[in-house]
């Protein structure tokens, strides 16, 4: 990891490097897909008029109330009535489920690990049962160590046994949360298809097991997910307690968890504040000295209805969500129950380390025309030097946040006039044309063509491309004589035209089309931070159309260009293949093919082993590959991308002639692969601010050389250096001020300026130059045409 001795102390320094490499990425993981800057403004404003999606709540009817909070929550209480309410009519469920469960048959099952081991009793001879055995009664029998630091299990079943259900399990339920967790990026909880689900430690066993895992917090996303998602229900209780709020959702984040609450129509006392963030890390405290067991529980629809009765928000979850006549499940912690899927970890003592973050304020299913509510964020671990290493490095995140970079170096400005479109100050202009040109040398050796698109299209083409069905709300649409015109949000059926626009030949594939072009994507003002989301940007956008045959090469050339590109900019990388989502369109064969091509160009490219498998989680147009980069502070980035798209050639009728002779085969659709290595540059731009802290390297810099004479006298030869350096394609400036000679160093080197070239007499007198660096270090006398030529190759060398 990349430090700052300035900004992280030494204490802290050590602490990380004696981290697991796994734990380190989880700690610096967190938030950094979501930390969104909490100022005043967007505290009230909550999501500030963004625009609704799947991952921000459950979606329900459109008939639904705007308002349905009302008096549900008058004021601050601690303790309510209705917690114990809600616990009566839970045990009173839990009696009902018991009966049930005392009638399954405990027949023996037996359990293979991982290694291949079968395990057919524990440790004292008792032998494993279904409806009796659970996961952690089997890591005990390997070791009370294995049982303790388990969060929860990866189950693949032979089979069931035959007196369980899945719809009396209540396993057949809309898991309410999926649109909330949708951009989390993990693999779905349960494959019915390979009998594998994620399974609570605690819970017993329904049939014998093929493949046991034990998943940890360290070493599994999953299980990072599961520890989060359980300590936003603790969350969720230190709020009941503490302050009567009616819970709505909480879900797990990439890095972290959320609880959305209602706590009043605004004329309450319920608004969060940082004064409530101690008293809530109070409570949790208690909570987790509790060690309250995650207790899980079948409900029918009109128990769960009768057990969250005067709570609004989740009736209506379980009156539009959950059909009649079917089961759905709750936790219970402690007070809490909450209707959830789960699975969740043993006990609340596993959440050894719990913050609250920062708050806000959101809406009921992000639509700023229902029932404002209070949202709480917090991060938790397994241990308190996690957390402590966390807060470090939020400290370290700060320094680095783009937006303060560049507006300290004066790279970038934003205006109201403009909202979400930068101003791309003269100083940032050089760093973007840099990267822009920068991929232009790799598209001259790569064999790409530049192509130049219209910014505006007919809305004709979104409708043929299948854009305007699903996007049409983020693109920017106006009137041209009668007929309905948009800015393009992305070049693909632009380059679709191209290619559709003379007659191609399979010797003239592939074809890479490049394009820099200019997009505009309509988002609303509150979703709009920094350049890591804005209005106006481009992309180094590219789309090779290609043979099926070529697919493999194709994508291996794609995946070396990649990693040329991070290699550079001194960012690591790790490759996910995503396969056939349940929505997929085309035939089955052929993403079978592509996807088994794609394997064989990652085994090339990385190696087997490698590359991890996302099973689908593939666009419904194709698989595709995710790359995801980590900076200097091993944060996580998803920029370049390599996609198939077997969809738009057909909407578009793309064909290539074959070569063929044989009737009906005399033509044949290309595969489009979409491909951009930086993404938009004006993320990138803000990505490589903060991986590089601001320090840019001399090849990027847009401040490379500052020349300081130590007296007036020598002026004028600073400026025919200056000159001359500019000539060769450098930036170069002179201090001309009247600071004095320490204060123009060291203006120079807070400035980020890479080389401070000192100039006195003597140097006038030899032709020569004294050279400092960013860092203060002394590299001497240098002639100028010899620091030309080492520029030159700093240059040359991307260094």
């Amino acid at each position: 990891m990349a430090t700052d001795a300035a900004t992280i102390p030494e204490e802290v320094s050590s602490l990380w490097a004696s981290l697991d490499p796994a734990i380190r990425a989880a700690l610096i993981e967190s938030e950094s897909k979501s930390n969104a800057s909490a100022d005043d403004k967007s505290a009230k404003a909550g999501l500030q008029g963004r625009r609704a999606k799947a991952s921000e709540g459950p979606r329900m009817d459109d008939t639904s109330s705007k308002f349905i909070g009302g008096s549900s929550f008058e004021k601050r209480e601690a303790n309510p009535g209705w917690i114990k309410v809600r616990g009566d009519v839970y045990d009173a469920v839990k009696g009902r489920r018991e009966e049930e469960l005392s009638k399954k048959v405990p027949v023996d099952i037996e359990v293979t690990m991982p290694d291949g081991k079968t395990l057919v009793e524990d440790k004292e001879g008792a032998k494993y049962q279904a409806w009796r055995t659970t996961p952690f009664d089997v890591a005990a029998t390997i070791s009370r160590g294995l049982a303790d630091s388990a969060n929860v299990a990866r189950v693949t079943y032979t089979a069931y046994v035959s007196d369980y259900d899945h719809a009396e399990d209540g396993m057949d339920a809309v898991d309410t949360l999926a649109d909330s967790m949708a951009e989390l990026e993990v693999d779905d909880a349960e494959d019915k298809s390979k009998m594998t689900v994620l399974w609570d430690m605690t819970r017993p066993l329904v049939g014998s097991v093929s493949k046991l895992e034990f998943l940890k917090f360290q070493d599994d996303q999953e299980a990072r997910t599961v520890f989060w998602h359980s300590s936003a229900h603790v969350l969720g209780e230190a709020l009941e307690r503490l302050y009567g709020s009616r819970l709505t959702i909480g879900p797990p984040l990439a890095g972290g968890f959320y609880y959305d609450s209602y706590m009043g129509d605004g004329s309450s006392d319920g608004a969060f504040n940082e004064d409530d963030y101690k008293p809530v890390e109070t409570e949790v405290s208690k909570i987790v000295k509790q060690k309250q067991k995650f207790e899980r529980l079948v409900v029918t629809k009109e128990e769960a209805l009768e057990m969250f009765s005067g709570n609004p928000f989740k009736e209506q979850i379980i009156s539009t969500k959950i059909p009649d006549g079917t089961r759905t499940t709750v936790y219970r912690c402690g007070d809490l129950v909450d209707l959830c899927r789960g699975p969740h970890v043993p006990n609340t003592g596993r959440i050894k380390a719990f913050a609250a973050t920062r708050h806000s304020a959101t809406n009921w299913l992000g639509d700023t025309e229902n029932d404002s509510l209070q949202r709480m964020y917090g991060i938790s671990f397994p241990d308190k030097k996690m957390l402590k290493v966390w807060k470090e490095n939020q400290e370290k995140a700060k320094e680095r946040d783009h937006r303060r970079i560049a507006q300290k170096q004066d790279l970038v400005m934003f205006h109201e006039l403009s909202a979400g479109s930068a101003f791309w100050l003269p100083h940032g202009a050089r760093i973007y044309n840099q990267l822009i040109n920068f991929i232009k040398e790799h598209y001259w050796t790569r064999g790409y063509d530049e192509i130049i698109t219209p910014n505006v299209y007919n809305l004709d083409l979104w409708h043929q491309s299948g854009h305007a069905m699903h996007y049409k709300d983020a693109m920017f649409c106006f009137d041209v004589e009668g007929k309905e015109w948009a800015m393009k949000p992305m070049n693909c059926p632009g380059h679709c035209l191209m290619f559709a626009g003379k007659i191609r030949s399979y010797r003239d594939l592939p074809i890479r089309f490049a394009d820099f072009g200019v997009l505009h994507r309509n988002e609303l003002s509150g979703a709009l931070s920094g350049l890591t989301r804005v209005r106006r940007f481009q992309q180094d956008d590219a789309h090779i159309y290609c043979r099926e045959d070529q697919i493999e090469s194709e994508v291996i050339a794609s995946l070396d260009f990649m990693r040329s590109v991070y290699t550079t900019f001194g960012m690591t990388y790790k490759l996910e293949l995503s396969t056939r989502p349940k929505k997929a369109l085309g035939e089955k064969e052929l993403w079978d093919r592509a996807e088994a091509a794609l394997a064989r160009a990652m085994d090339t490219f990385a190696g087997k082993g490698g590359w991890r498998e996302n099973p689908g989680d593939g666009a419904f147009y194709g698989p595709k590959i995710d790359i995801k980069v980590m900076d200097a502070m091993e944060r996580v980035h998803q920029c370049a991308t390599i996609q198939l798209d077997f969809q738009l050639p057909i909407r578009f009728e793309l064909q290539y002639n074959t070569g063929s002779k044989e009737k009906g085969n005399e033509f044949a659709r290309p595969v489009m692969v979409h491909r951009a290595m930086l993404g938009s540059v004006e993320r990138m731009f803000a990505v490589l601010c903060e991986h590089y802290g601001g320090k840019w390297p001399f090849w990027l810099s847009p401040r490379q050389v500052m020349i300081i004479p130590v007296h007036k006298d020598w002026n004028d030869y600073c400026q025919e250096v200056r000159d001359k350096l500019h000539d060769e394609g450098f930036y170069a400036d002179v201090d001309l001020s009247k600071s004095t000679f320490q204060k123009k160093v060291r203006s120079a080197q807070v400035d980020q300026y890479n080389f401070q070239l000192v100039v006195g007499g003597e140097e006038v007198k030899n032709g020569t130059v004294n050279i400092r660096t960013r860092e203060n270090n002394v590299e001497g006398e240098k002639k100028v045409d010899d620091l030309i030529a080492y520029l030159k190759e700093l240059r040359a060398e991307r260094k």
